[in-house]
């Protein structure tokens, strides 16, 4: 049994034994939630959501075979291969998300890893989002030490790299890149001085065994990511996981307090999938830990809630957006 007054402290550690991670997943969900909240509370207002919104800005023609991917060359999902957006759309969808209160955009290209020419785009993407005083993030697949480092002087703050989920588990849905190779992504953006974001999903047929190595991987990690990002696997027609089953919504409840207690001072996000969760499974997600959301019409390529339904939502909850940092509000001044 866990010294649960001793993880209420909410002490941030890197040296978790996955025996302690098992642990808690076996208490009573009531324990677990209430322990959760305890530790959220020791570094988050409970009562305010961060908000980010993700545009694809490189859609489909990837050449990975990740099984869940709809934007993977390797099946027929409808996706077809496109041009990086125009710099003017980038910026003009920035501005929009940001009048409706996101304080963090992210930009996702399809690809194993970028290529010159096109990390020079996305530098500019990344200057020009960053001049609006938003907190920029981008996942563009691995990078090498001077990739990273040229997006952080363009104004890069997160870099989103998933390892999706176990390290067992991981080449029944990924054979085209190793596990190694993500965390070795990880330790290069760490390295350039870029904060990480790194989550996984849930529901490609892992077990709950599977839930605990992968957070037991990420919160072992030299830091913690500043953001975890929680998936729901969207089940896409044409993709290798397009039947598979649904996850437990208490599971999934269960996977977000525990990576809350783990890792107590990074942002848990509810990422993909929201739009399949009723508006109580996402309100004990928040119970939970869960205090990020990405906020818009799509992720990428799948369906997310309207951005209007989820301000109900939050208002219904006593709950609002959280403000801009101040490094964020400064860069908007200066502009």
């Amino acid at each position: 049994m866990p010294n649960l007054e001793t993880i209420q402290a909410g002490r941030i550690r890197t040296d978790w034994q996955l025996n302690e991670v098992r642990e808690l997943f076996a208490l009573p969900f009531s324990d677990l939630l209430f322990t959760a909240q305890q530790c959220h509370r020791r570094y988050f207002d409970p009562t305010e959501v961060q908000i980010s919104t993700l545009m694809s800005v490189k859609t489909g023609g990837c050449p990975e075979d990740c099984a869940y991917c709809p934007q993977s060359a390797h099946y027929d999902t409808g996706v077809d291969g496109e041009h990086m957006a125009p710099l003017e759309e980038v910026v003009a969808a920035a501005r929009n998300a940001q009048a409706n209160g996101a304080t963090r955009f992210c930009m996702g290209a399809a690809w194993r890893s970028p290529k010159p020419k096109n990390l020079s785009r996305i530098r500019e993407m990344i200057s020009a989002v960053h001049a609006l005083g938003m907190e920029t993030c981008a996942t563009l697949g691995m990078l090498d030490r001077e990739q990273a480092e040229s997006l952080r002087a363009a104004g890069l703050d997160y870099y989103n790299h998933n390892v999706d989920t176990s390290e067992s588990y991981y080449p029944s849905i990924i054979t085209t890149r190793t596990y190694r190779e993500r965390l070795d992504t990880l330790q290069v953006v760490r390295d350039a001085g870029l904060q990480v974001c790194c989550g996984g999903i849930l529901g490609m047929g892992e077990s709950p065994e599977d839930w605990a190595e992968m957070l037991h991987t990420l919160a072992t990690q030299p830091e913690h990511p500043g953001s975890v990002p929680i998936n729901q696997l969207v089940r896409v027609p044409g993709t290798p996981l397009a039947d598979a089953g649904s996850v437990d919504p208490l599971d999934f409840v269960r996977v977000i307090a525990v990576a809350r207690i783990l890792m107590p001072g990074s942002h848990v996000r509810l990422s993909a999938g929201r739009a399949e969760m009723s508006d109580e499974m996402q309100a004990l997600c928040f119970l939970a830990g869960a205090n990020s959301i990405f906020y818009g019409d799509k992720l990428l390529t799948t369906a997310n809630p309207d951005k209007n339904d989820d301000l109900e939502l939050l208002r219904r909850l006593g709950m609002q957006p959280e403000a801009p940092t101040v490094a964020a509000t400064t860069r908007a001044a200066a502009g």
